[in-house]
C-alpha cells in the first residue's frame, strides 16, 4: 500500500490538532507547517511511526522574512525522505525576529549537526541543545549573520575589487 498525503495529514492531525497545519502539495513535495514548540516532536514522529518512516534528514536551511509580522521573521524548513515510498516531506517552522530559536534535531538526526550550524551562522537561528553551535563557514570573529536580509552585500572599503568584472558598469558623469 502506497503512502497517501492524506493519510500523512490524518495522523499528524490528530496527535498535535492545531500545532501542525497548511497541508498542500508544493512543486511535488508534500509540505506542512508545525509550529516551533512541537516541530521536533513533529519530525520525531515522521521518522519513528512505522508507517511514516521519514528516516532520511534532506535538508536543513533557514529563511528570513523581514517584512514578516514579529512572529514570521524567521523559518526553519525540514527536508524529510521515506526511501522505502520514495516520498519527500516539508515541514516549515516559523520563529520570532527578536530571539530566533528552535529545539535542535540533533537527537533524532545526527546529519542534523552541520545544518544546523550552516543555518545559525548565516541566520543567527539558535539551536537549543545543539552541543556545538558555533560557525561552520564564516570567521569566528564575525559578529553579523551575511544570509539576514539587512547584511550588506558589498563592503564599501574594498579596494581589490572592479565591477567591471561582476557584469556592472559605471556611469560618467558629464
Amino acid at each position: 500500500m502506497a503512502l497517501e498525503t492524506t493519510y500523512i495529514q490524518e495522523k499528524l492531525s490528530q496527535k498535535f490538532g492545531s500545532n501542525v497545519l497548511n497541508f498542500e502539495m508544493k512543486r511535488d513535495i508534500f509540505s506542512l507547517e508545525a509550529t516551533s514548540e512541537t516541530v521536533h516532536e513533529v519530525i520525531q514522529t515522521l521518522k519513528e511511526d512505522e508507517s511514516l518512516n521519514f528516516h532520511f534528514l534532506t535538508d536543513v536551511c533557514g529563511i528570513h522574512f523581514p517584512d514578516n509580522d514579529e512572529n514570521h521573521q524567521f523559518a526553519v524548513v525540514y527536508h524529510l525522505h521515506n526511501w522505502i515510498e520514495n516520498m519527500r516531506i516539508r515541514v516549515t517552522t516559523f520563529l520570532k525576529g527578536e530571539n530566533p530559536e528552535v529545539s535542535s534535531i540533533i537527537d533524532l538526526f545526527t546529519s542534523a549537526n552541520w545544518m544546523e550550524r550552516e543555518t545559525w551562522d548565516f541566520y543567527g537561528i539558535n539551536f537549543i541543545g545543539h552541543p556545538q553551535l558555533k560557525r561552520i563557514l564564516n570567521m569566528d570573529e564575525m559578529v553579523s549573520f551575511p544570509m539576514r536580509k539587512e547584511f550588506p552585500l558589498e563592503d564599501s572599503g574594498r579596494t581589490d575589487k572592479d565591477d567591471r568584472f561582476f557584469g556592472r558598469t559605471i556611469k560618467q558623469i558629464k
